[in-house]
């Protein structure tokens, strides 16, 4: 394995939020492999803790080896071997009240200076630069089929009683497409991944502000009580990134 001349600094957290009794998300924060993930699992109560819960283990139990290329399929046949095994469940249990197990995934992994985010869903990487903040994933889900489609105005797909349903996500269907996106990373950057609860509860301004902080640990706080100092209504997750 190419070792991880510097380890990045990193921190993650996830509430209920102030409404939902259950946590459905889950993360991992593993700097010191180059590994770091949020998924938001979906299908009611058990199911989605469940399968939030599965990606982040999934992935965590990866070997360590290789170089990032190596380590990148290694995580891509890891979803897609889960994502088998959420949607055969999916089947089995078909004529219960609540037959859906599924999960959004984003993760990112980095070898030196080359980092790669892969995703399915609406869970993002956003990314800080030189005061600027950038979204580098992009939702799956029927919103930005919408705003793609250029039929509607942001607020006409906002307003779609459909917007949030997921176009993509782990054990959502038999076949998985995952979008992955490579890049460098420069001194000063931050990452962010998060969940929608974590996201939507706040502008890209405050993303932004929290993100440009100095440490982690204070953006990721920053985030947190600006986010449960609102309605918090759905699960909130995030891991904080940087070089």
């Amino acid at each position: 394995m190419t070792a991880l001349t510097v380890t990045w600094r990193s921190a993650g957290r996830s509430e209920a939020g102030k409404v939902r009794p259950r946590n459905e998300d889950a993360f991992l924060d593993c700097p010191e492999r180059g590994l770091w993930v949020v998924a938001d699992g979906m299908g009611g109560h058990h199911n989605g803790a469940l399968a939030s819960r599965l990606v982040v283990e999934r992935l965590a139990e990866l070997p360590e080896s290789g170089d990032l290329d190596a380590r990148l399929l290694a995580a891509r046949q890891c979803l897609h071997r889960l994502n088998r095994q959420l949607s055969q469940a999916l089947t089995v249990t078909a004529d219960r009240p609540e037959p859906l197990m599924g999960s959004t995934v984003v993760a990112l992994l980095r070898e030196d200076d080359r980092a790669v985010c892969l995703w399915a869903g609406d869970s993002r990487c956003y990314l800080w630069r030189r005061g600027r903040l950038y979204q580098l994933s992009r939702d799956h889900s029927l919103l930005q089929q919408l705003l793609d489609g250029g039929q509607l105005s942001p607020a006409q797909a906002a307003a779609h009683p459909g917007a949030h349903a997921l176009t993509r996500a782990i054990g959502a269907s038999e076949q998985l497409q995952l979008d992955v996106l490579e890049f460098r990373v420069h001194p000063g950057d931050a990452l962010l991944l998060c969940s929608d609860g974590l996201y939507g509860s706040l502008s890209p301004d405050a993303l932004g502000a929290a993100l440009s902080l100095p440490s982690a640990a204070l953006a990721l706080r920053c985030l947190f009580d600006a986010a449960l100092d609102g309605p918090a209504r759905d699960n909130l997750s995030a891991v904080v990134v940087r070089p």
